[in-house]
């Protein structure tokens, strides 16, 4: 998908990634390697190399190849590739808007908006899902029917750390582990496959956009969620947690009437195009401070 920036300037986003996912998904010899992929047994063995020193020669490489500008993080020696990966801004490098009815971007990303009935389909990760299938919930799904639905994507170059989008009672943590499944071709052209992303969400009951689901979700083979709270109180623009290595993507679930997405950001959607944000920047406001 293509995206915009804030200031409306448009850029062509088919990245190297997307090339090879697309290549992945739709032969069979891509289909089988990701089965593989996906086996739990190599899935872990992947994220605990991401663990460690030999894994840090990777670094390098990374930078270059997608245009980090680490001079906007904090200088240390990082002892793993995901140590990297989970880097640190340095301060004053992205600012929380603190105005109470401003809805913030929970972090840095490209995002998409839907409006949310029982057969929206959302699209995360070249998969695609429903409201009732993304949570596994028909019942807690059917409650934002009528509301709005925003998908901010990340891309390996982002800053890989999520806030909280508000100030409020957090509850406890879901988990959805990703699964892969096997289709019959009769139902789709040529993917045989369809996969499920690792996914861990909880409900924030909020001070200012009502019962507010906030959901993390990662690759299906290596990415690895990180939140550091269970049930809590917790306030706008603290740190929710962290992506290890891996896609990522960050949904948020809002009620009918709790929500105006900028205006910008609606008609880029309507036109299938994503626009760039960044953690802590307006992207919408209540719809009745």
């Amino acid at each position: 998908m293509d995206y915009k920036d804030r200031k409306g300037n448009f850029f062509k986003n088919r990245t190297g990634q997307d090339k090879f996912l697309d290549a992945v998904y739709s032969n069979v010899c891509g289909r089988f390697v990701m089965k593989i992929l996906a086996a739990p047994v190599i899935s872990k063995a992947v994220g605990s190399f991401m663990d460690t020193w030999p894994s840090t020669f990777l670094i390098g490489g990374f930078i270059r190849k997608n245009h980090i500008r680490m001079s906007d993080y904090e200088r240390k020696k990082y002892r793993s590739f995901n140590a990297f990966f989970t880097r640190k801004l340095r301060d004053g490098k992205r600012t929380v808007d603190k105005e109470p009815s401003h809805l913030i971007s929970p972090c840095d990303g490209m995002v998409t908006v839907y409006p949310i009935d029982l057969r929206t389909k959302i699209s995360v990760k070249h998969s695609c899902y429903t409201v009732a299938s993304m949570l596994r919930d028909e019942k807690l799904a059917a409650e934002y029917a009528g509301g709005i639905c925003v998908v901010v994507r990340l891309s390996v170059d982002n800053y890989h750390r999520y806030c909280y989008v508000d100030t409020g009672k957090k509850g406890r943590n879901y988990f959805l582990p990703g699964m892969l499944h096997t289709v019959n071709p009769a139902i789709l052209d040529h993917v045989k496959i369809y996969k499920e992303n690792a996914r861990s969400y909880c409900i924030l009951e909020t001070k200012n956009f009502g019962k507010v689901v906030q959901m993390e979700v990662g690759a299906m083979c290596v990415g690895r969620i990180n939140n550091y709270h269970r049930e809590a109180l917790v306030r706008r623009g603290q740190e929710k947690g962290r992506f290890e290595y891996g896609g990522s993507t960050v949904v948020l679930f809002f009620k009918r009437d709790e929500v105006a997405v900028d205006d910008d950001i609606l008609k880029n959607s309507a036109q299938g195009i994503e626009t760039k944000v960044r953690l802590g920047e307006r992207i919408g406001k209540a719809m009745f401070p």
